[in-house]
Formats: structure tokens, C-alpha cells, sequence
């Protein structure tokens, strides 16, 4: 108990040296210029690159203890990585520095009838923490995202991907400090203790502003729970997809399979399949094989199985399960009111997709559902940052206040109001 507790307190004292030297980082950085966060992100990307063979060589070690563990196939897909994909880490940073610098952005201005010109300014959030799971190409994404906007962040990865993560955290503080910003703007936990999330979640004394969770239904659950900052996040991604009678059979075929198989644990990938109880059922039987071909396991109603009888009989609990896996919840509904009924009593108001050429359908459904992100004739898995021309995101928010959707660098600003007097004064 002794040793529990001196450990306990080792970590306290760890984590709140960090915040204080976050928060100590977050001032120069807020006001540091475009052109030097630019050289940054630039030496990011390229020593990336340079230390590609030591980062794979990292990412060895968590892959082969995963596997040793019996970790699920979709979760060592999110560990792993390869040339393609940290080529595309690469990408996502030059991307970041090619996006305009939403720090010192006027997002309104106006004149009061006194004389009084008001700005609304956009400013940095100060000291955010970042808590991750698996994928350790979230290091590279949070850290430029947050530089790009300003803020120091304190990234704490998961243990399965701790080799991995501090590889390409050393990339990012060379990238720092070759444009001469202090290397505490972007600090990982050094421990994989779960102490130190529980530390990070306090807010560290008040020197942390936000906490970004990106993870499983757990981890998320916990961090909006005990967290006493605020917190960005989705507790998880019950997408779905609404094949109306009035779809194009070939573009409703192509787009299902993507969103459900290309990848199937990331949080956009789809969960449920609708299906209008109108639409032409051999079209409705080609989806359902196409899927089936395509290695997804089938929970369906009666009439799905009977469209392809090696469907599984459906329970409710498959209406409201986050598979990240090979596996998709289908059933017929009542067309487009049908289909709203059942999104608005299941989803977790991430991303749901309709495919159809009937306007008065899409109307509709994007005037009646209130998820975060909805999507037309288009596979949800286009539910990322990177594909709404944020160069990244830190995650999805499916929260109705500041932040919604991709959160990228926008979205990693507050603001604060600026006003211009010429000696009033007030009656």
C-alpha cells in the first residue's frame, strides 16, 4: 500500500510538473506567427520521413505484444502502420500548414451607434489534452492541429501504441525546436499508468482548458464523467445508412460496401442499413450479397433473411451496438419517415448517410435528423477531418456546444471581443 501510494503520488507530481510547463508553453505559442508555426509543421512532416525506419521499427513492438495479447484484428488495424500510412501523416501535416491561421481572425465586426467598433477576435484555447487510443497517427494529427491553432497540448497515448507514439513525438519537438518554439508546446504522458489520465482529467491544477478523447466507448464514457474541464468528444459512432426506393442501384451498391468495409474500426464506418420497404428487391438482395461477399456478417429482420438466409436474426441490441468490425445491423423501414424514426430513437448523432434522387427525401432528412454530420448520395466514411479539407482532426464532437463535427483548427479557437473607443464613456 506503501509503494501504491508514494507511486500515486510520483505521477500527481509528474503530471502537474507537465501542466505547468504547458501552460508556461502556451503563451509564447499564442502569439508566435504564422510563418514560424509553418517552418514547424514543415520540420514535422520531414523528420517524419527522416526517422521513418526507427518509427516502424516502434510500431513492430506494440504490433507484436497486441497480437501476443489477443487484441481484435480491428484494433491492430488502427495500431498499425505502414509507408502508406505515415505518408499520410506526412500529408495531413503539410496540409495543416497549409491552412489559413485561424488565430487572430475577425469572425465579426460592427459599429455601435456611440462609435464603439466591436470585433469578435478568434483566439487560441490555451493548454489542451489530448487522451488516445491505438491509433498512433493521432500524435502526429493533435499535435499540428493544435500548434496550428496556437495551443500547447499534453498528449496522453494509449499503452498498446506507447512505443509507437513517442517515436513520433520526438519527430514533432524537432519540428519545434527547429523553428525555435519551446518543445514543452507538445508533451506526451512519459507513463502509461492509468493514474495519469485520472491526473490529466482534473485539468492539472487549472492549467488545462480542454480534454479531447479519442477512443473506445469506455474511455470516452470516463473522461465525460470525470472530467472538470470542458470536453470535445462522441461516446461513439452509431452510423447509419438509408437506401430510399428512389437510390441509383449502382451508386447505392458502391457506396454501402465503402461505408461499411473499407475500414470497418474507424467511427464513421456504418452500423446499421436501412432499407426502404419500396425500393426494388433484387437491388435491395444485390446490396445485402454485396456486403456479404465482401466479408460482413448480416444481423437482419425477417425480411432481410429471407433476401439472404445466412443473415443472423436481428435482436435489439444490435440496433444500438458500435461494432468496429465486419458485422452491420440491417432492416426494412417505412421509407424516409421510417427511416428518421429509427435514426432518432438509436443513433449516437455522429454521421448518417441517405442515398436517394428524391429531393423531398433528402430535404427531409437533413431537416429532420440532428446528428452532427449528414450526408447525401456519399459513403459516411467520408466522416473525417482530412476529407472536409481540414488537413486532420483532433476527433468528432457530437456535443451541440462549440465544437461539433471534425474538429480541426477552427474549431481549436475561442475568441474573445475587441473594442474600439475614442473616449466614450458610459451615461
Amino acid at each position: 500500500m506503501l509503494e501504491k501510494t508514494r507511486t500515486q503520488t510520483d505521477i500527481t507530481a509528474l503530471m502537474a510538473e507537465i501542466g505547468r510547463r504547458a501552460k508556461a508553453a502556451a503563451r509564447p505559442l499564442a502569439i508566435a506567427g504564422t510563418d514560424q508555426k509553418n517552418q514547424a509543421l514543415d520540420a514535422m512532416a520531414q523528420a517524419i520521413l527522416d526517422h521513418k525506419a526507427g518509427i516502424l521499427a516502434a510500431n513492430a513492438i506494440d504490433l507484436e505484444a497486441a497480437v501476443a495479447s489477443g487484441m481484435a484484428a480491428s484494433f491492430i488495424d488502427r495500431l498499425r502502420l505502414d509507408d502508406g500510412r505515415i505518408e499520410g501523416m506526412v500529408e495531413g501535416i503539410r496540409a495543416i500548414a497549409g491552412l489559413p491561421d485561424p488565430v487572430g481572425g475577425v469572425i465579426a465586426a460592427w459599429e455601435r451607434p456611440n462609435g464603439l467598433k466591436i470585433e469578435r477576435v478568434r483566439t487560441p484555447l490555451g493548454v489542451i489534452g489530448v487522451i488516445y487510443e491505438s491509433r498512433p497517427n493521432v500524435t502526429a494529427d493533435a499535435g499540428a492541429l493544435c500548434l496550428k491553432a496556437g495551443n500547447a497540448v499534453i498528449l496522453r497515448g494509449g499503452s498498446d501504441s506507447f512505443h509507437s507514439s513517442r517515436a513520433i513525438h520526438q519527430c514533432l519537438v524537432e519540428g519545434l525546436e527547429a523553428a525555435g518554439l519551446p518543445a514543452d508546446a507538445i508533451q506526451m504522458v512519459p507513463v502509461s499508468d492509468r493514474a495519469a489520465v485520472g491526473e490529466l482529467l482534473t485539468g492539472l491544477g487549472g492549467t488545462v482548458d480542454v480534454i479531447v478523447p479519442r477512443g473506445g466507448k469506455s474511455l470516452v464514457a470516463r473522461v465525460q464523467s470525470d472530467a472538470r474541464v470542458p470536453v470535445f468528444a462522441h461516446l461513439e459512432g452509431l452510423c447509419h445508412v438509408y437506401v430510399d426506393k428512389s437510390a441509383g442501384p449502382a451508386m447505392a451498391r458502391s457506396i454501402v460496401v465503402n461505408a461499411k468495409m473499407r475500414r470497418t474500426g474507424i467511427c464513421g464506418s456504418a452500423e446499421t442499413l436501412l432499407l426502404d420497404t419500396s425500393m426494388d428487391r433484387a437491388l435491395a438482395a444485390e446490396i445485402l450479397a454485396d456486403l456479404a461477399t465482401a466479408g460482413c456478417e448480416i444481423r437482419g429482420d425477417e425480411t432481410v433473411r429471407e433476401l439472404l438466409p445466412a443473415a443472423i436474426a436481428a435482436t435489439e441490441e444490435d440496433w444500438r451496438t458500435e461494432y468496429l468490425d465486419a458485422i452491420i445491423a440491417a432492416r426494412f423501414v417505412d421509407g424516409i419517415g421510417g427511416a428518421i424514426e429509427h435514426i432518432a430513437q438509436w443513433s449516437s448523432n455522429h454521421t448518417e448517410a441517405v442515398i436517394a434522387e428524391d429531393p423531398s427525401v433528402v430535404e427531409r432528412f437533413f431537416a429532420e435528423l440532428d446528428s452532427a454530420i449528414l450526408l447525401h448520395n456519399a459513403s459516411t466514411q467520408f466522416a473525417d477531418g482530412g476529407e472536409f479539407g481540414m488537413g486532420a482532426e483532433i476527433g468528432i464532437a457530437t456535443g451541440k456546444m462549440h465544437a461539433r463535427g471534425p474538429v480541426g483548427v477552427e474549431q481549436l479557437t475561442s475568441f474573445n471581443y475587441r473594442v474600439h473607443g475614442t473616449g466614450q464613456i458610459r451615461p
